[in-house]
Parts: structure tokens; C-alpha cells; sequence
């Protein structure tokens, strides 16, 4: 059986690309980034427990690309440029063929990516996956999540839904029938949306990726701004995997889906045009789902402005699973 060290140097071990962020990466007590010159440090982590934020027995090597791609995510929703992550990796036992797996899916992503892995950390237990990123943006162009503001729209990113089918499904939910092939992927890799977040700096007034539902993530954006919105349910883009659903379900699975990893983001009613091209700019398909208004609260209605019941569904890591 492989020691901790054999482990790291023969799965995850890796030059630094010459002239990049990183003057020191895996190997010492702390590696060394440098931001580039006005930015600052744009610092995420996530953790993936198996059994709470991902099935028993799921395909190592997509486990590997999500646990990166989810702390992507979050730099997407900041705006910031990938410099770094470090990997910290709990493991029932040593297991060869499981380790190399899951590091040709996470390193394939970093490589897409740009982003070294520069340190980290492997021990005996659980399954745990523990991902730390690093980014840099520039203050003034950090997409927070405390500048939307009276008279902005809201524009989601992509496609919704399609994650939760998936998650139904596998939780032996007989009504859905099989699992589609597209709500699989987008489950076990969802694709974060860096190039947007790039693009919308200087033109989003706030963003948030949605991991755990549009509704209860929008509605942090709206308590950090201290506003309210309308949202039109119908305009939500749900998954193409959700055709075969009824229009209720449909429409609670984009509302509240969760591990969409796509961003929601406000921007000014006049750069509407500039977002548009943000997102051509992208090879990202945007969605205007609806407008920031004074006061607090977040309504739903439909399409002809009538209000809908629909309560907010975000995920609870502590909620009985």
C-alpha cells in the first residue's frame, strides 16, 4: 500500500508553469503566490463529504473534476482570475487505482483552468475533499454581492434544474423514471462560468453562483444590498433534461435546484447591451429573469405578473438528508 508521500508525489505533484503566480508550489510548509500588481487575493473553500454533497460509490474521476470545478465557481462570482488551489484529502485507505482516477479529473480541470496546484494535505478517514482557491481581482472590479441596487436586472447564466432531476433520481425516486445522460453530467460536472465572471467586471453590479437554488441564493444577494426583487418564473431557463416534467415541477426544479453552478448576477437596466456582449464574449448563454426594486423580499410571479407560491428552498447542510 502506497505511504501519504508516495501518494502525493506519483498523483499530485507538478512543476509550476514558469512566469505564473506562483514562486513556490507542493513540497515545502507553505506555498508562495503573488498577485498581480493592484489585486487582490480572491481566497474560497469548499468541502465535499461523501454522503452529503455527493453519492457513495460516485465516479472518481468526475468526484475530482466537481470538488475543483465547485471552488471555481465561487471565483467566477467574485470576478477573479485563477492563480491557485490546494487539495486536502481524506481516504477510507490508500487505494491506487481511486487516487489516480480522481487526479486525472481534477488536474484535467485545473489545466482547462490555468490553476496549479500548489499544496495541500492527504490523511486516513472518511471521504472528505477539501479544495482552497486562489484568484485575484482588482478591488473596484470584485463582483460582490452587495451592489445591486433599485432598477437593475437580474440575469442568470445557462441552464437550471437539470442537477436536482439528477439528484431525484438517484435517490430512487421512481416518478422521474431514468436518469437522463445531460441531468448526469450536469450533476457530476458542472462547468464553472470563469470566463463570464471575467467578462462582467465593470458591468455586473453583484453576483452569486448558484449552488444551492436560484431562489435562496438570490436572496443573499438581495439581503447584502438591502433591496427587494421580482422575479418571472417563466423566463427561469429550465434544463432541456427537464422537458418530460409537469410545469410545476419544472419550474420548482430551475427555482430550487441547486448544484447548478451557473451565476446569478444584477447589472444596470442601461448595460443591458454590454451584458449581452459579455456573454457572447463568453460562449455563455445569459437569461434577464428579472429586476431589483426597493424595499425587501423577493416575489415570484409568472409571466403575466400575477404572484406565484413558491417558497424558497436552499440546501441545508445540517437539514436531515
Amino acid at each position: 500500500m502506497p505511504s501519504e508521500f508516495e501518494l502525493i508525489a506519483r498523483h499530485f505533484t507538478r512543476a509550476p508553469p514558469a512566469g505564473g503566480a506562483v514562486l513556490l508550489g507542493v513540497g515545502d510548509d507553505c506555498a508562495l503566490l503573488t498577485p498581480p500588481a493592484g489585486e487582490a487575493l480572491a481566497v474560497s473553500t469548499d468541502m465535499l463529504v461523501e454522503g452529503r454533497h455527493f453519492f457513495p460509490g460516485t465516479d472518481p474521476e468526475a468526484l475530482g473534476h466537481k470538488a475543483l470545478a465547485v471552488n471555481l465557481s465561487d471565483l467566477a462570482a467574485m470576478g477573479a482570475r485563477p492563480l491557485g488551489f490546494t487539495l486536502a484529502l481524506a481516504l477510507p485507505a490508500a487505494d491506487e487505482d481511486w487516487v489516480a482516477a480522481f487526479a486525472r479529473g481534477l488536474l484535467a480541470l485545473a489545466d482547462t483552468h490555468a490553476i496549479p496546484l500548489v499544496g495541500g494535505d492527504t490523511t486516513r478517514g472518511p471521504l472528505n475533499l477539501c479544495i482552497s482557491v486562489f484568484g485575484s481581482v482588482a478591488p473596484a472590479q470584485a463582483l460582490r454581492r452587495d451592489g445591486a441596487r433599485p432598477g437593475d436586472e437580474i440575469w442568470v447564466s445557462g441552464e437550471l434544474g437539470a442537477a436536482r432531476l439528477a439528484v431525484e433520481t438517484l435517490n430512487g425516486n421512481a416518478d422521474f423514471g431514468a436518469l437522463p445522460d445531460a441531468a448526469a453530467l450536469r450533476l457530476h460536472r458542472p462547468q464553472p462560468r470563469l470566463g463570464l465572471g471575467l467578462a462582467l467586471r465593470g458591468i455586473a453590479s453583484a453576483a452569486i453562483d448558484v449552488s444551492d437554488g436560484l431562489l435562496g441564493d438570490l436572496a443573499h444577494i438581495l439581503e447584502r444590498s438591502g433591496v427587494s426583487a421580482v422575479v418571472d418564473a417563466d423566463a427561469v431557463p429550465a434544463g432541456s433534461a427537464l422537458a418530460s416534467l409537469d410545469r410545476p415541477r419544472r419550474q420548482a426544479f430551475a427555482l430550487n435546484g441547486g448544484d447548478d453552478y451557473e451565476l446569478c448576477f444584477t447589472a444596470p437596466a442601461g448595460r443591458h447591451q454590454q451584458v449581452i456582449a459579455a456573454a457572447g464574449e463568453a460562449g455563455v448563454p445569459v437569461t434577464r429573469i428579472g429586476r431589483i426594486l426597493h424595499g425587501s423580499g423577493l416575489q415570484v410571479v409568472d409571466a403575466t405578473g400575477q404572484p406565484l407560491a413558491v417558497a424558497s428552498r436552499s440546501f441545508d447542510h445540517f437539514a436531515e438528508p
